[in-house]
């Protein structure tokens, strides 16, 4: 059994422009010159989000580095769409819920789980409105006044 890796890149920003309604793990197609770039720490969430198409889910936007030490041939596009990986009844209930106006699927959070594999933290989710972010720039003001006492 490997040890469990410390690799977790977060999308920061999705928590400030979206309130998260349910989360869903799913895991990634990947090919081996991109989970090593994974692993090393090389990928970024930012602008990530999910899409349908033909029934199956596909994350965009996700960046994952090209690996330094990949030959040409093997490389790969950094910002090509990554199928995700997930239960039908998931599946079902997340195109569903997409189909609501206003719901969309985000990328949370990538990370490398005890068995090695890499895993995205998706969250059906909905935008906030300009009230809303300001309140939570409050609440995180008021928690980090609370810290400081």
């Amino acid at each position: 059994m490997k040890a469990k890796s410390n690799i977790e890149i977060k999308n920061r920003r999705a928590s400030f422009d979206y309130e998260f309604l349910e989360t869903f793990q799913a895991g990634i197609v990947l090919s081996g010159s991109e989970i090593k770039s994974i692993r090393a720490g090389k990928a970024s969430l930012v602008d990530g989000f999910c899409y349908f198409s033909n029934g199956e889910l596909y994350v965009k936007n996700m960046h994952v580095a090209e690996y330094h030490w990949a030959s040409a041939w093997g490389g790969h596009d950094p910002k090509r769409d990554r199928k995700l990986l997930l239960t039908r009844k998931e599946l079902r209930r997340l195109q569903r819920a997409v189909k609501e106006k206003g719901l969309t699927i985000v990328a949370v959070k990538l990370y490398i789980n005890e068995k090695g594999y890499a895993k995205l933290l998706i969250a059906l989710a909905r935008g906030k409105k300009e009230f809303d972010k300001r309140q939570s720039i409050k609440e995180k003001d008021l928690r980090r006044e609370m810290d400081r006492q």
